[in-house]
């Protein structure tokens, strides 16, 4: 029989006496406050990694609050309902925050009191709050408190469990079914990113592993290594300068969307023509884009068109390597730290 492994114990290259399980609950999802809550968390000097957005799944919700359904003190028979309609069926995101010894009491310490009235200023509830316990408990519901973290390393390792569990980092994902989420240097200074994101998650696919990088200049190269080699298509462009240009040095978003089979081609459908003025109503780049061809063209430069994903699988294996790492376990390490004729894509 294989050992259960004992509560705090490294997985999967996590060491959760300095690494903490973010949840940003129900509330914090709707307010549109998931970035300002982890920009809080880094800006005290933690890194924040692996963020996944999921539909929370009752049976989730029941064990990160076990000890309150347990609790004789506090069990009663409507507690299971007022869980269930806080959490079920509800999106939530959560993350990985890594520091050192001490990251747990320092986190609950920057969240502050569970009800947001009594949360002192500076802290993530008492700036951010909106809700009372007060309030709750009038209308028979939890409180709306936007975020949780990890109590200690037991805590941690549980809560890892539950909310990413078995197969959620994966020495290879299935290709077949996962596509990789390119959110380009315009999607990130226009402040679209979670609005492209979402989009993608109304299709019914599981966003996880966004992470936020700066491109190197080879990244650029290999993703786009067909404008490169049929460079000849576009003689009014210097391509490789172009390439340098929209993409290194600057900030993009990566994240992978995970499906059913052909969720590619579904992708590249919602996703619209390149040129933002020919796509369609209904389509991200026809609804958010604001460049066009033309516009390119004209000042000889590449579309900014806000947004790749992966063609087919093959294209899906290239760009999780390009933009995750080749040769990791997943796109969390214990560190830490293609079209035959050639579009603009």
């Amino acid at each position: 029989m294989t050992r259960k492994p004992p509560s705090g114990e490294v997985v999967d290259g996590i060491d959760f006496d300095r690494g903490a399980v973010v949840l940003c609950k129900p509330d914090a999802v709707e307010r549109g406050l998931v970035d300002a809550v982890l920009e809080r968390i880094e800006r005290v000097g933690f890194s924040v990694r692996a963020r996944t957005e999921m539909v929370a799944e009752p049976w989730q919700a029941h064990v990160v609050y076990r000890d309150m359904l347990s609790d004789p003190r506090c069990a009663r028979a409507e507690l299971p309902g007022r869980l269930d309609a806080a959490y079920a069926g509800r999106r939530i995101t959560v993350a990985l925050a890594q520091g050192g010894p001490g990251i747990h009491a320092r986190l609950r310490r920057l969240i502050g009191h569970t009800d947001p009235t009594r949360a002192a200023p500076g802290t993530i509830r008492g700036d951010l709050g909106s809700d009372s316990l007060s309030a709750a408990l009038a209308e028979r519901r939890f409180v709306r408190n936007l975020v949780h973290t990890s109590d200690d390393a037991d805590a941690a390792r549980r809560d890892f469990g539950t909310w990413y569990g078995p197969g959620q980092f994966p020495t290879v994902p299935d290709f077949d079914r996962c596509s990789v989420i390119l959110c380009k240097p315009d999607a990130v200074e226009r402040g679209l990113v979670d609005a492209v994101l979402e989009r993608i998650a109304a299709t019914g696919a599981t966003i996880a592993h966004r992470q936020e990088i700066t491109a190197q200049t080879w990244q650029a190269h290999v993703h786009y290594w067909d404008l490169l080699v049929d460079r000849d298509w576009f003689p009014d462009r210097d391509i490789p300068a172009c390439l340098d240009a929209e993409y290194a040095g600057r900030n993009i978003v990566v994240a992978l969307a995970y499906g059913q089979p052909g969720i590619h081609a579904r992708l590249r459908d919602l996703l619209g023509h390149f040129d933002p003025t020919r796509a369609a109503p209904g389509t991200i780049r026809g609804d958010l884009g604001s460049d066009s061809l033309a516009a390119a063209l004209a000042e000889q430069r590449l579309v900014r068109n806000l947004v790749h994903t992966s063609d087919d699988t093959d294209a899906a294996r290239r760009d999780f390597g390009t933009w995750y790492g080749a040769g990791r376990r997943g796109p969390v390490a214990p560190s830490l730290p293609a079209q035959s004729t050639p579009a603009e894509s």
